[in-house]
């Protein structure tokens, strides 16, 4: 019978994730989810689902097939309150509830949505930790790690070969020189760290809207990314016609107006990962959103020259996503994909917020 309960349990919210990953685009490309940490959980609207159940009527009603009636009249003697005519009631209304799921739960189903592959880190860039693991027995040791079925099976097997057991009353007695103790030893194990910097242009022709779609893909590209790693850390860079570092918040709200120089967030990320976060025991991933614009004067081909000598050697990953604007001219993104071509370079153009899934599936795809 619990079986059988836990079944229908387990069907009913498979349901509901299906709901929910059938409006995923909506959900995700919510701001409001943004705003929580770690295991929080969200609220998600779903149109109201009833588990089917038996309802049982009163024995005055008539069974099945009973009572007066012709074959094919509606059952219910007429109108209901509240139904047919053109009054209050007419039309069914959708009933919605809220289901809450984990941030990381909605993070599997967008992965199990856009068919995202597990990233592999850089094998040969992980840091090796020693950590104790318990795998062998000894005879001396500390009670708390006596091993209790070894040390019956040891006093059963004096006790058989001395002859003294018996198999009438089965009763085991270890002494001293039956004791056996749990022990560890030092085992290297690979410790995989990441580090993401975001990059994003914050010139006059970036606008709120602009900013948000960044501040959502980012989010979901950090929960996707998180899960593969023991520790991760965040930078975050703004630039106009210079480059600087700064927090989180800073980095979504800041506005302000001027030209656009992109290889001078190149030059600063390059700072920040060789002297912070060594390629050789850090996996890096670096992430640029822009609408587009960029200086004249050669600063394409500078920019190009960075990405092809300092940075795509030694990055995991490096994402450039175009987000669409009316007063940028967006060349930057076609220039970019003719001059430069690597595995580890990803380009997406982001016109709006229904581009935020296909941008994500494009940067995260490629598993690595």
């Amino acid at each position: 019978m619990v079986n059988r309960i836990e079944q229908d349990r387990k069907r009913f919210e498979d349901i509901i994730r299906g709901r929910v990953k059938k409006d995923l685009q909506r959900h995700i490309t919510r701001g409001e989810l943004i705003g929580k940490r770690g295991r929080e959980l969200v609220s998600i609207p779903v149109p109201s689902i009833d588990p089917p159940r038996f309802r049982h009527g009163t024995r005055e009603q008539g069974g099945v097939g009973q009572g007066p009636g012709d074959v094919g009249q509606p059952l219910g003697g007429g109108q209901q309150p509240g139904a047919g005519g053109t009054g209050a009631g007419d039309d069914a209304a959708e009933h919605l509830r809220e289901v809450e799921l984990s941030i990381d739960e909605l993070t599997t189903l967008l992965g199990e949505e856009l068919g995202l592959p597990r990233i592999e880190p850089k094998g040969a860039r992980a840091i090796q930790a020693l950590r104790g693991r318990y795998t062998e027995i000894r005879r001396v040791g500390p009670e708390s790690l006596r091993s209790f079925r070894r040390t019956y099976r040891a006093a059963l097997k004096r006790q058989v070969s001395a002859g003294t057991y018996d198999p009438r009353r089965p009763m085991v007695v270890p002494v001293r020189e039956d004791m056996r103790y749990r022990s560890w030893r030092d085992v290297p194990t690979p410790v995989a760290n990441a580090v993401v910097l975001y990059m994003m242009d914050v010139s006059g022709s970036m606008s709120d809207e602009q900013k948000e779609i960044v501040r959502i893909e980012s989010f979901w590209l950090d929960q996707w990314i998180r899960r593969h790693y023991n520790s991760m850390a965040t930078r975050y860079v703004i630039h106009d016609a210079a480059a600087r570092e700064v927090d989180r918040d800073t980095f979504f709200t800041t506005r302000e107006a001027g030209g656009t120089k992109i290889s001078s967030a190149y030059e600063l990320a390059v700072q920040i990962v060789e002297r912070e976060y060594p390629p050789d025991d850090w996996n890096v991933y670096l992430f640029h959103f822009s609408d587009g614009d960029n200086w004249g004067g050669g600063d394409n081909e500078r920019c190009f020259r960075l990405l092809r000598e300092k940075v795509l050697p030694w990055a995991n990953l490096f994402g450039y996503g175009q987000v669409e604007s009316r007063t940028g001219s967006g060349a930057f993104l076609g220039a970019l994909s003719s001059h430069v071509q690597a595995e580890n370079l990803v380009c997406s153009r982001i016109p709006d917020r229904d581009g935020i899934l296909g941008s994500i599936r494009d940067f995260l795809g490629r598993g690595r």
